[in-house]
């Protein structure tokens, strides 16, 4: 759909050198490395490992226990 070529991808890398330097380059895919690996650290430790238990269902035609206060 949307295919860079090489050509696309020198001129992109020419200014992302321009605008961050040489050096920090590593340092900022270093930085984004680490925050997907966190990020899916946290996908993983976040899935249930089983599903919980459905809700009782109330039955058509019939009435869900209501708890009623009483005036005093």
């Amino acid at each position: 759909m949307f295919g860079l070529g090489t050509g696309e991808l020198l001129v992109i890398l020419v200014i992302v050198v321009m605008l961050f330097g040489a050096k920090r380059i590593p340092e900022i895919m270093q930085g984004l490395g680490k925050g997907i690996r966190t990020f899916k650290k946290a996908m993983d430790e976040d899935q249930p490992a089983s599903v919980p238990p459905a809700p009782p269902q109330v039955e058509p035609g019939t009435k869900a226990k209501e708890e009623k206060a009483e005036p005093k």
